[in-house]
């Protein structure tokens, strides 16, 4: 456990020492004041929280200090801990009650997401489940080679077509490969697309569609990889892919090469998904389960 939260410190270091590190300053041994206030809101806007969640969490801090009776600054101190932690929820069981699950993986460009597949396939290979991995990013012939790649060194079988190929043949192809095996698992690879480009979403509605058409139900997971370093800017991309497609929960990848991790309140409020994996380092064991008090306390610092 020990190892696991120092794991958490060390991939949050960039936001805390960049922000939350001036909170040791801010809430020294004084009276709190309106100087306070504006500097703890410049602080959380600073961490990306987003101005809506900072101006809640401030509303929250100074209805308790006038109902507890707070004076000093020190004492803000764990309350915002407090506040925080109520923010964030715990990620819900992953249900693997289907057979094979279904798990379609989407997002922008660069977000990461052929990469993180990758982790999630030796993470679940070494929970004991079969799967199969879908290259449906046809646009991209690296994509592809970087999966089969990956795929060679778990001993996952990669469903793929012809560079270009419909991807939503690959995909059906896929979920139907996973279905003839057995498998526990399919978790497709989508091309990377801009939110703003109407005819690549209009797509990806049609590999959502084709994969419930190979299996009744599926997909079972739609999961959204955010590259955690674009922050607030991230948001608008999270909405419109929820609205395409039905996402079910968030990856936030690269969490260690960013200053902005304060973002992770900004979903939850505005998107009320569940963040269920957070990459904390570049190696395969370090994609790891989403905890809210692990995230909470490597981003104060304790």
């Amino acid at each position: 456990m020990a190892e696991l939260f120092a794991k958490w410190r060390s991939g949050l270091a960039k936001t805390s020492k960049t922000t939350f590190g001036r909170l040791a300053t801010l809430f020294g041994a004084t009276e709190i004041t309106h100087e306070t206030w504006d500097e703890l809101e410049a602080l959380l806007i600073q961490a990306d929280l987003g101005l809506e969640t900072a101006s809640d969490v401030l509303d929250s801090l100074q209805q308790l200090v006038r109902t507890e009776g707070l004076t000093r600054s020190e004492e803000l101190s764990e309350a915002l801990r407090t506040e925080l932690h109520a923010r964030l929820d715990v990620p819900p069981a992953l249900n693997w009650t289907n057979k094979p699950t279904v798990i379609l993986v989407v997002g922008v460009n660069g977000s990461g997401k052929t990469t993180t597949i990758a982790k999630l396939g030796q993470r679940f290979r070494g929970e004991g489940k079969s799967l199969l991995f879908g290259a449906a990013d046809t646009f991209r012939a690296a994509a592809v080679d970087q999966l089969q790649v990956w795929g060679e060194r778990l001993g996952v079988e990669v469903v793929s077509g012809a560079p270009e190929s419909d991807p939503g043949a690959v995909a059906f192809n896929a979920v139907q490969a996973g279905v003839a095996r057995g498998m526990d698992l399919v978790i497709i690879d989508t091309a990377g697309r801009l939110h703003t480009r109407f005819n690549l979403m209009e797509e990806l509605k049609k590999v959502n569609r084709v994969v419930g058409k190979a299996l009744p139900g599926a997909p079972h997971a739609v999961w959204l990889v955010l590259d955690a370093t674009t922050g607030q800017n991230a948001l608008q991309q999270a909405k419109a892919f929820k609205e395409t497609v039905g996402v079910t929960g968030v990856i936030l990848s690269k969490l260690d090469s960013s200053a902005r991790g304060g973002f992770a309140f900004a979903i939850q409020r505005e998107l009320s998904l569940p963040i269920l994996f957070a990459g904390l380092g570049e190696k395969p064991e370090d994609l790891t389960p989403f905890d809210p008090n692990a995230f909470v306390d490597g981003i104060l610092g304790k």
